[in-house]
């Protein structure tokens, strides 16, 4: 059973004529999407004349209002003068449509269905998080070029998406493009492929640092019995371990009785480690006149560095999280408000280096596979500040200190104590209670300024949110 979906990336090594044919597929679906796109737009500019106008808004519309448009005479045709010296319009069509697989306009469609669905959802609520705008038309010097391309089978049930075909064992065969050398050791996926544990679903091909990129993602079965943990019997709340990120000591692991199981010190922190080399390419992108052969070749070696600095912590990420995963069966990590965090300008830049929201993402996954259990703590949860022996909360406390001190005599490192907190939280949920505004920190009403509530002069009728109990503006500090 085929329950379980990850994704190989190779950097793939195309000869030039390959090359111009990635391409060529590539503006095919930045082409489709802007089209699509067009349709939805001209659609809805004729809907506000005619409320009943149909407006093609779902991915198979969309699908259905390219293929039917790409062999009109709008999308191209031929004036044809005969031999009595009149012109005919002949209708092509999209004349160029036979030289790409077809399947790059049907999956740009899609992608332009989906942009307007996350819209539409960000409009009416569905969808959580930041708003999200109106889709724009793709340009080609700013959008990644990169197409999708779906593994179908032929009659004969032989998949269109090969790996190691034609006994070239670093090679991956594309519909209409051909095989294609890969950098990178395919045998893991072809080993999976081969004994039909797993099954390509598309291939992503994409274009970042000057190299061309494939990404297989595919539709695995589960994992081995002998790599995933062992289920725990009913009622059994022990085995916890508390997952405490930081910026000075990357993870620090710990049981709910204080023994510390894990502690990644020193984290590569490729940004930092790069900056002074950013900074140079940076500054020879910037001297170089805009437009310019020179411009583009400078700003190809920043972005090739700027890929390295990503994959260093990507890997690194990788590697702890696969650690964790492995020896642990129950990880408890809090739900940090990163964005929130990247506001502070001083701690910003290392924050963003070491990547907390992906290695928990990465933790998340992972620990599924290995049927094994995640639990986030809640935000307002004061894991640092809150003694694990005595459960005191030092208000006190701030990040330049290092050690915790309680007044019932209990000392320990900061993030091991957050940690020991962390394997805690599953027991003292339920007894978790937070203010109805945890950001006032307690009972919160409307106050009209004119009242008094504030000594500015404001407009009659505004109103703005005071502490009832100190009648003071309310500040939270983390």
């Amino acid at each position: 059973m085929m329950s379980r979906h990850t994704t190989f990336r190779y950097c793939l090594d195309p000869t030039v004529e390959q090359s111009l044919v990635l391409t060529r597929h590539a503006g095919a679906a930045r082409f489709a999407f802007n089209q699509s796109l067009h349709f939805v737009k001209t659609a809805l500019t004729h809907r506000k004349i005619s409320p009943e106008h149909p407006v093609p808004w779902t991915r198979f519309d969309l699908i259905n209002a390219f293929n039917t448009w790409k062999r009109t005479e709008e999308a191209g045709r031929v004036f044809a003068v005969g031999a009595n010296g009149v012109a005919e319009v002949q209708v092509t069509g999209l004349v160029w449509r036979t030289q790409v697989c077809q399947q790059v306009f049907e999956e740009a469609a899609v992608d332009c269905g989906r942009a307007l669905a996350a819209f539409s959802d960000s409009r009416t609520g569905k969808r959580a998080g930041k708003r999200v705008r109106f889709p724009h038309f793709k340009k080609k010097e700013k959008c990644v070029p990169a197409f999708r391309i779906r593994n179908k089978h032929v009659k004969g049930g032989r998949a269109m998406i090969r790996v190691g075909d034609n006994n070239a064992a670093r090679s991956v065969t594309l519909p209409g493009i051909g095989d294609i050398r890969v950098r990178e050791d395919t045998r893991r996926l072809r080993r999976l492929l081969a004994k039909e544990r797993a099954k390509v679903l598309y291939a992503t091909i994409s274009f970042r640092a000057r190299r061309w990129w494939i990404s297989l993602a595919l539709e695995a079965a589960d994992l081995h019995v002998a790599r995933r943990h062992r289920p725990r019997e009913n009622g059994d709340s022990h085995g916890w371990v508390g997952v405490d990120r930081g910026l000075t000591t990357f993870v620090v692991a710990s049981t709910a009785d204080g023994t510390e199981v894990g502690r990644i010190d020193t984290a590569p922190k490729p940004l930092a480690a790069g900056l002074r080399r950013q900074r140079h390419l940076a500054k020879s992108v910037s001297r170089k006149p805009k437009g310019s052969h020179n411009r583009r070749d400078a700003a190809a070696r920043l972005a090739r560095h700027h890929h390295r600095i990503a994959n260093v912590r990507r890997h690194f990420a990788h590697q702890v999280a696969n650690r964790l995963v492995k020896t642990h069966d129950r990880l408890v990590v809090e739900d940090l408000n990163v964005v929130g965090m990247l506001g502070n300008h001083r701690l910003a830049r290392a924050i963003s280096d070491v990547g907390w929201a992906d290695f928990a993402r990465l933790l998340t996954y992972k620990q599924a596979w290995r049927s094994g259990a995640v639990m986030t703590a809640d935000r307002w949860y004061p894991s640092s500040k809150r003694c694990s022996a005595c459960g005191r909360i030092n208000r006190d406390l701030t990040l330049a200190d290092r050690m915790f001190s309680c007044e019932c005599g209990f000392n320990a490192d900061r993030d091991h104590n957050a940690a020991i907190n962390l394997a805690l939280w599953p027991t003292i949920e339920q007894n978790f209670s937070r203010p109805p505004d945890p950001r006032a920190g307690g009972r919160v009403t409307k106050v009209r300024r004119q009242d008094g509530a504030d000594r500015r002069s404001t407009s009659a009728g505004e109103t703005i949110l005071v502490d009832a109990e100190t009648d003071v503006h309310p500040t939270f500090v983390a």
